[in-house]
């Protein structure tokens, strides 16, 4: 079994839940970050995979038995997305590769697969839900397939073996993320009941009355290491959810119930977070200050932009787990819990009062 790792982009959501994991279970962990922050077990690497020269010296001597890639850069455009992040991980495989190739290279995307990318999100036509890994790739230019590209084709070259991952919406804990729904709901919920604004769901009827699913940052990691170390999970793709079902017209009362709020009844409008959530930085700052709480900026707490995109997709969106039920992976998750167990995580590092 492979002990060595190297963990792109460990200060996310997805890299610290996954370097947690590993150091847990005994591995020895390199985390690959522009900025690392100080994660228990973790040797931290400073590398901006953007400069192909910079991350061949940052790598000089890193020669991990597994590689799990939980990182991207979002741009202006598609087009952008794609000719950055496809560099990033064709630079990081290219900087391993004087020193001995990894046995396994993982790759975290995500529904987007099989939604479209964000220019085109949830538009035109899409494969059937629930969705599943054999619907393969729509017929438009997207970030996730050219990453997929630069992995199979190092792979190719150097010999090692690889899973991509495709998670939903990723529920877990980290500052300055681009995409973060649980604490953005939670500085929401915090924001509404400070201010005594209704808590006024953001999105689409679809969403409020439709089926839907999400990914707890420790099941992904979990499924990582599972693929990692899972010789029938060897070049294969994966979708990775928590295994429940729910309707967001049930989940928003809970979450409203966990910051001691009403959720204020839906109408049907759509009103986005970007939009309510404009002019709240200051309130913030104000909160924070009083509050004592670590994280006063927030645009590092909270993603509009990125909730609004999931919570206002015109169609219900239920992820198929059976391939890698077959293959082994038992793990689940209840998602309400998983947004529970983040929000009591959040008031313990002093994110939310």
């Amino acid at each position: 079994m492979a002990k060595t790792a190297l963990v792109v982009g460990a200060s996310g959501i997805v890299g610290s839940a996954t370097a947690a994991l590993l150091v847990e279970q005994g591995w020895s962990v390199q985390g690959l970050a522009r900025r690392p922050v100080e994660q228990a077990g973790v040797t931290p690497i400073v590398a901006d995979l953007t400069d192909a020269a910079g991350s061949a010296a940052a790598l000089e001597g890193v020669t991990p038995d597994a590689v799990f890639i939980t990182t991207w850069l979002r741009q202006d455009s598609e087009a952008e997305n794609i000719r950055v992040n496809s560099a990033m991980v064709r630079n990081l495989l290219d900087g391993l590769r004087p020193g001995v190739a990894p046995r396994h290279v993982a790759l975290v995307t995500g529904l987007k697969h099989y939604l479209g990318p964000f220019e085109a999100y949830g538009k035109g036509t899409l494969p059937q839900t629930p969705f599943r890994e054999e619907q393969g790739r729509l017929d438009i230019e997207n970030f996730y397939y050219a990453q997929e590209d630069e992995v199979f084709a190092a792979a190719g070259r150097d010999g090692f073996g690889w899973s991509v991952h495709r998670p939903h919406t990723v529920i877990g804990k980290a500052v300055g993320n681009a995409m973060n729904m649980g604490t953005t709901l939670a500085v929401y919920a915090t924001l509404c009941r400070e201010t005594g604004r209704p808590f006024c769901f953001p999105g689409s009827a679809a969403q409020w009355n439709g089926l839907t699913d999400m990914t707890d940052a420790g099941l992904l990691a979990e499924h990582l290491l599972w693929a990692a170390t899972t010789p029938a999970a060897r070049n294969e793709a994966f979708n990775v959810v928590n295994g429940d079902v729910f309707r967001w017209s049930w989940m928003w009362g809970r979450i409203a119930a966990a910051f001691g709020i009403e959720a204020a009844p839906f109408d049907g409008t759509v009103r986005p977070l970007e939009q309510q959530m404009a002019n709240d930085a200051p309130i913030w700052r104000e909160l924070a200050l009083r509050e004592g709480l670590a994280e006063p900026d927030l645009a590092r707490l909270a993603s509009p932009w990125h909730t609004d995109a999931d919570l206002g997709r015109p169609i219900e969106v239920v992820t198929d787990m059976s391939k890698s039920r077959r293959l082994g992976f038992t793990g689940y998750r209840a998602t309400d819990d998983a947004f529970l167990t983040l929000f009591d995580r959040l008031r313990a590092d002093r994110l939310i009062p």
